[in-house]
């Protein structure tokens, strides 16, 4: 009789131990930045013992696995033990035994010994990491477990210096229906185009977002001093091209602070020893490999040139950042609308509108558009692609349930385009 006591004194005890030690596991490493500085500020012996186990955090979950492991070995053979004494083999109905064996000591081992000691562990845990730091420490030196937990622990890093990882690729597609799934109440408009902005970032050309040479404003380089000031003055930029006989032929970048010392000199002045460098990119060059080369290169303008080396245009780190982070305007911006919306899912864009801002003011998906654009960038020459000439007033196209009709051309461009969403299902 005193046996079984002590079985079911020693089967309370483990399970114990067991609870602990799971506790432990969740304890240690949901550790926030803010505990563990606590634990250096505290600067004890405990908190000291809990920084030295988390330097090695393979070893420490090794010696926490293997421990728990034992410790539940342990109950199950000693259970087994106890339950033979208590009823006999040949005394119980089969069925029965292993219901007791199997599904109760199981249950009991989850419940007692893994989930409410996990769960208490989530709201104590810094409490329990300086409970179980001198007992972790101990184990992990005792052996035989040390020597368990030394070749566990080398086991894995042998696995995860050699072993060859899966590589997942996921399209941007794919990531932008994930973030449409996963997106909170808590999030708002804003902080989901961010993050609408930040998925498309890598798969943006430059031509799509570029300023057209036709919007360019630059300098002749065969300009007086006074023509520049001029110039400048009704630009209102800080960086403007200068250019030798046509836009084609770029030949750098004059930045107004560097005319600043020079105001009051005459017309006489050598302005064009204060050109910079220009910085020439392609125009399907990426913008996230742009915004690299800005930030190495310390620049904010670049000419955009086409694959016969004419200049297509210019890009500032200004409009890169705005793919994420939405327009960025200063109280020397003007108001620059290419599109005024007359009801409710009707627009009227400005033929130059850029196709990326199409879709982004009247919501669309803009998939079907992508696959008909051809080498437009502009809602204008999407339309002058897909008809094979400019269109005239008047002249509808239909993409999808989108509905673009001609109010103002030209024999050279399509100037302004009636743009009518309908109620049916989104492009």
């Amino acid at each position: 009789m005193s046996g079984i006591i002590i079985s079911f004194i020693v089967i309370a005890i483990l399970l114990f131990c067991s609870a602990l030690v799971s506790a432990s596991e969740v304890a240690y490493y949901s550790l926030s930045p803010g505990d563990k500085n606590n634990l250096k500020e505290e600067n004890s012996k405990r908190g000291n013992l809990v920084r030295k186990l988390l330097e090695k955090p393979q070893e420490l979950l090794a010696t926490i696995l293997i421990a728990n492991n034992l410790i539940n070995v342990g109950i199950v053979i000693i259970s087994s033990s106890l339950l033979v004494k208590l009823y006999p083999i040949h005394n119980v109905n089969e069925t029965l035994r292993f219901f007791v064996e199997v599904i109760l000591i199981t249950f009991i081992l989850l419940m007692f010994g893994e989930v409410i000691p996990k769960i208490y562990a989530t709201k104590k845990g810094y409490m329990l990491t300086k409970l179980m730091a001198r007992p972790l420490h101990v184990l992990s030196i005792t052996p035989p477990l040390s020597w368990l937990k030394s070749f566990l622990s080398n086991g894995t890093t042998f696995i995860n210096k050699y072993a060859k990882r899966r590589s997942i690729k996921i399209s941007s597609d794919e990531l932008e229906q994930a973030l449409a799934l996963t997106k909170e109440d808590t999030t708002t408009e804003e902080e989901q185009k961010i993050l609408e902005g930040i998925i498309k970032f890598g798969n943006t050309d430059v031509k799509q977002i570029m300023c057209s040479r036709v919007e360019v404003q630059a300098i002749d380089i065969s300009s007086k001093y006074h023509e520049v000031l001029g110039l400048i003055l009704d630009a209102g930029y800080s960086r403007v091209p200068v250019y030798r006989n046509s836009f084609d032929e770029v030949v750098g970048i004059i930045y107004i602070k560097d005319l600043l010392p020079h105001m009051e000199k005459d017309n006489h002045f050598d302005w064009t020893k204060l050109i910079r460098k220009p910085f020439f990119v392609p125009e399907n060059k990426k913008i996230d490999d742009l915004l690299k080369d800005f930030q190495t290169k310390k620049m904010h303008l670049a000419v955009v040139v086409d694959e016969y080396g004419g200049s297509s245009g210019i890009i500032t780190l200004e409009d890169v950042l705005e793919e994420i982070i939405g327009d960025i305007t200063d109280e020397f911006d003007e108001e620059d609308v290419l599109f005024e919306q007359a009801r409710e899912n009707e627009f009227v864009f400005e033929g130059r509108t850029s196709l990326i801002d199409f879709y982004k003011v009247t919501g669309i998906d803009g998939n079907l558009f992508e696959d008909k654009k051809g080498d437009a960038e502009s809602l204008g020459g999407f339309l002058i692609e897909n008809a094979g000439r400019i269109l005239r007033n008047k002249e509808v196209l239909e993409v999808g349930n989108v509905k673009l009709e001609v109010i103002s051309s030209d024999k050279r461009r399509i100037k302004s385009i009636k743009v009518t969403v309908n109620q049916g299902e989104q492009v």
